[in-house]
């Protein structure tokens, strides 16, 4: 087995915290999706700059070219234009394609292919010709990686039409999104968080897949509605599990799972109850998922709102790179936690 097999067995004999069922990582859920599918169609096939290396890709990949040969999963040159433009004819002539990834960043070297053509193809032809290309990346922060690497791009693809963006926080969504993004006909970004790929959780066996723009309540709650994705929405359910049990807050906490579609009814269904609004996100405040679901609930639900919209995302600044800084530079559960007591008991 790829996975850790010793895991599954332990977790299997034990009462589970986590609920019913078997318990892998986030890695193992994301490398599991890619075995279930490269054995069922042949039309899909591996490929990014160095997912045939030991460590496969954070681990995704490990072992899959041994697997599955190194004409389905391969490593890629420099060259991320013209890679992506080859994926993008790819998957123009019914094939499958998936490209790894290991940092946003290269993908802003990927727009014009991204941008121009793969999300446009389909509308350019009256439908005729279908681009079912999946992009892979994961945000890295933590050990120094700075500027570059730390980033989260999601606000600047967010406006092109023709383009899915899923960001999953859980292993169980995490195989889901994958699985339902190899199947989609469209150009599918996921953006996965390097910090959450230790994370355990209950996942089925086989194949499953979750619809896209579809949340999901991760908390149940009275006093304000927070919505985010990622490991952002990881800390805010640390914080409010939190306050809950020192000061009796709670909140409906919504998981949106996909950025683009994006899952309105869920959150206007929560704000008729609670009436404030916290949204949080791994990216830049300013003009991404934040501005974005804030626009949305001020257009379409305003009269829900007993008080102003609050956003927690990065400030309007490039990620430092050492350690201090990243300490004051990103949101933490004890930062968010104190913007949900401001909005429920006032500064």
């Amino acid at each position: 087995m790829l996975w850790d097999e010793k895991l599954v067995e332990e977790n299997a004999k034990t009462k589970n915290p986590l609920g019913e069922g078997r318990v892998i990582t986030y890695t193992q859920a994301l490398q599991e999706a890619l075995v279930l599918k490269l054995k069922q169609d042949s039309r899909v096939f591996l490929l990014g700059q160095g997912v045939d290396d030991p460590g496969g890709m954070f681990g995704v990949t490990r072992g899959l070219k041994e697997m599955f040969g190194a004409k389905r999963v391969f490593d890629t040159p420099v060259s991320e234009e013209g890679m992506t433009g080859i994926c993008t004819g790819a998957a123009m002539t019914g094939m499958r394609p998936v490209y790894f990834h290991n940092r946003p960043d290269f993908l802003l070297l990927a727009f014009n292919q991204l941008v121009n053509h793969a999300s446009k193809i389909h509308y350019m032809d009256a439908g005729k010709t279908s681009v079912p290309l999946v992009i892979w990346s994961a945000i890295g922060r933590g050990w120094g990686s700075g500027p570059q690497h730390s980033q989260a791009i999601q606000g600047l693809l967010l406006s092109v039409p023709g383009l899915k963006i899923v960001m999953p926080s859980t292993p169980y969504d995490a195989k889901g999104l994958l699985l339902g993004a190899i199947e989609d006909n469209n150009p599918v970004i996921i953006i996965e968080h390097r910090w959450l790929m230790k994370q355990q959780g209950v996942v089925p066996e086989g194949i499953y897949t979750i619809p896209f723009g579809k949340g999901v309540y991760r908390r149940r709650g009275e006093h304000l509605t927070i919505v985010g994705t990622s490991q952002t929405l990881q800390l805010a359910l640390a914080a409010i599990d939190q306050l809950k049990a020192e000061e009796g807050i709670t909140a409906d906490v919504i998981d949106l799972r996909t950025v683009k579609p994006l899952d309105e009814a869920i959150i206007f269904e929560s704000l008729a109850k609670t009436g404030k609004l916290l949204v949080v996100d791994t990216g830049w405040a300013m003009g991404g998922v934040c501005a974005e679901v804030g626009c949305l609930v001020a257009e379409k639900a305003f009269h829900l709102l007993k008080a102003p919209i609050r956003r927690i995302g990065l400030p309007d600044a490039p990620s430092p790179a050492g350690y201090t800084l990243e300490q004051f530079y990103y949101p933490t559960d004890v930062t968010i936690a104190q913007t949900i007591k401001e909005m429920v008991r006032g500064k």
